[in-house]
């Protein structure tokens, strides 16, 4: 009888849990929540929704690290988890793509998004009369920076888990961790000291949405690399199997490099004339 229920395969054969179904509930409950916030400025509904998406992934990262320690994260189950990712981070260049093509549209094409907007702003050029831009030079070069540093640091401690050096893990995650919190720190600032809002005007909702989506995808890299340390702090990940770390660095590169192009192509490109002498 027992040997009727052995295991004799690589798969992972996942018992039936809740989380799905908790999850998207408490992802609907958020989603009500924010509209209902936008619009009377009550936050309870949408800060209960909040509190359910974030218990449901600390409680599923806890399942999914049970199963790892339990054997379950056999060779082949650890390839398919690469292929997950690596098509997850193609829906999220997808995603990027989007907001990208809106503001492609947008700036190469001034006239029509301008009078389409019905805004104020007039003008056939871009960024449209009236918008200060940002200098690139100054806070947003600084963050580049910190972020670069970040990509560095995550690399280093992956390379010192490959070679068994715990110490190197343990540090290198926390440099990295702390400089993606200077990074939302900064972009929060210079939100706050933006010359121009959301509303209005296309080049602030193009602005807005690429840079605020960015700065999000940094946030949960940031709480994801945050998991990797207590991980590492409790012992977990070995030279062999650390897809759980592997999976946070590749996520963690992939916002490096939308950064990149957020930089050239809106803070650089999309600057107005005499931004870099403020």
């Amino acid at each position: 009888m027992a040997d009727s229920h052995a295991k004799h395969h690589d798969y992972h054969l996942v018992n039936p849990s809740p989380w799905p179904v908790v999850g998207s509930l408490s992802a609907l409950v958020l989603a009500i929540g924010a509209v209902q916030y936008f619009h009377f400025e009550t936050p309870w509904v949408m800060i209960i929704g909040l509190a359910g998406v974030l218990y449901t992934m600390l409680a599923w990262w806890r399942d999914v690290i049970n199963e790892a320690h339990g054997g379950d994260h056999t060779p082949v189950v650890q390839l398919h988890h690469r292929y997950g990712m690596i098509l997850f981070i193609a829906s999220e260049v997808m995603f990027f793509v989007a907001w990208f093509w809106a503001y492609f549209d947008a700036s190469l094409y001034p006239g029509e998004a301008i009078q389409a907007a019905r805004t104020e702003l007039t003008g056939g050029h871009w960024p449209p009369e009236g918008i200060e831009t940002f200098d690139p030079w100054h806070l947003p070069l600084i963050n580049t920076l910190v972020l670069l540093t970040s990509g560095t640091t995550v690399t280093w401690a992956h390379h010192a888990l490959q070679h068994g050096d715990r110490e190197g893990l343990k540090w290198g995650l926390v440099l990295t961790v702390a400089l993606g919190g200077l990074f939302t720190i900064f972009q929060v600032y210079e939100y706050q000291h933006a010359a121009f809002g959301f509303s209005g005007h296309i080049y602030g909702a193009t602005f807005f949405m690429a840079t605020g989506f960015h700065g999000f995808h940094v946030v949960v890299g940031t709480v994801f690399l945050l998991v990797c340390l207590l991980r590492a702090l409790a012992g977990h990940f070995t030279t062999q199997n650390h897809f759980g770390f592997e999976a946070a660095a590749w996520y963690w590169h992939f916002v490096d490099v939308v950064w990149l192009f957020l930089f050239v192509v809106i803070y650089i490109l999309g600057a107005a004339p005499g931004a870099g002498a403020h």
